[in-house]
């Protein structure tokens, strides 16, 4: 079991692990489940005196969940916190309230850091994606009669790019944007013969998840992207794309979702038989 990367994860692991864990840790999951806001705001000996135990059971405690000190279980409460904050202001002053040290200032240092984040996210996406997924993924969408694509809030954009790139290869691709808040009824008629590729990360948006239910009953084949195996997306997929997006303080790129789909996008046309001219997108 490794250290988990959001807390829908943590606390997964968390409820798996603790008929095992002793009474002083079971004592410290109890206050870490109920009290996240003092988990990414108050300090380890705050923390401890609150829970009635030793800062040491703490440090314990985070080395049992595969972190190295309890700081760094912390950050997973604080990046939660800040997700939850949809304002793109108040989460750059909330980043400001919780960093220990001093964040990047200029624009500059901002764009080089986003830059060698998506480096390194990019470089993961490609050495750990599996290739039986990637061939599955394409095989679904190639047999599909109809293609339903879902993306709620920041997904949104990937979502229509991906339908963008479909419809250029001549798939019958219908992006469910809920207008007039119609989300059941732009998927009323999916059918077993279809295919359903939803996006969605952490916290995830509820009407995706809706969605998949939805698609679930009605047999049709779903493809998902997300950030971890844990995501309630997971259990309804077929096929599950984990991407971990690269992280500047509280933003989150895209950079890596967008890859996976235009990766998925081109090789579909190949095995489609198009050749590369045949599949150069307009200028638009």
């Amino acid at each position: 079991m490794g250290s988990a990367s959001n807390l829908s994860e943590l606390e997964s692991q968390i409820r798996q692990q603790h008929s095992k864990l002793s009474k002083r840790l079971q004592q410290v999951a109890h206050y870490v489940l109920e009290n996240p806001n003092s988990i990414a705001f108050d300090t380890v000996a705050v923390i401890a005196k609150a829970a009635d135990v030793p800062p040491s059971t703490l440090i314990r405690f985070a080395n049992a969940f595969n972190y190295s000190g309890f700081n760094e279980l912390k950050q997973i409460f604080r990046q939660h916190l800040v997700d939850e904050t949809t304002s793109y202001t108040q989460r750059a002053k909330l980043v400001k309230a919780l960093s220990d040290d001093h964040p990047r200032e200029t624009p500059l240092d901002i764009l080089h850091e986003f830059a060698n984040e998506n480096s390194q996210a990019m470089l993961q996406l490609a050495q750990q994606t599996s290739p039986e997924k990637l061939q599955q993924a394409l095989d679904i969408l190639a047999s599909a009669d109809n293609i339903y694509l879902i993306g709620q809030r920041r997904s949104f954009s990937v979502a229509s790019y991906f339908t963008y790139a479909l419809r250029h290869l001549e798939c019958r691709a219908f992006l469910i944007d809920g207008l007039g808040g119609m989300y059941e009824e732009q998927l009323s008629m999916v059918g077993a013969n279809d295919a359903v590729v939803s996006i969605s990360f952490s916290p995830y948006a509820q009407e995706t998840v809706n969605l998949n239910k939805l698609a679930s009953k009605a047999g049709a084949k779903q493809i998902m992207i997300t950030d971890s195996l844990v995501s309630p997306l997971a259990e309804y997929s077929d096929v599950c794309f984990v991407v971990k997006e690269a992280k500047v303080d509280a933003f989150r790129s895209q950079s890596a979702s967008l890859c996976l789909v235009q990766s998925i996008a081109v090789a579909l046309a190949f095995k489609q038989g198009s050749t590369p001219e045949e599949y150069v997108l307009p200028n638009r």
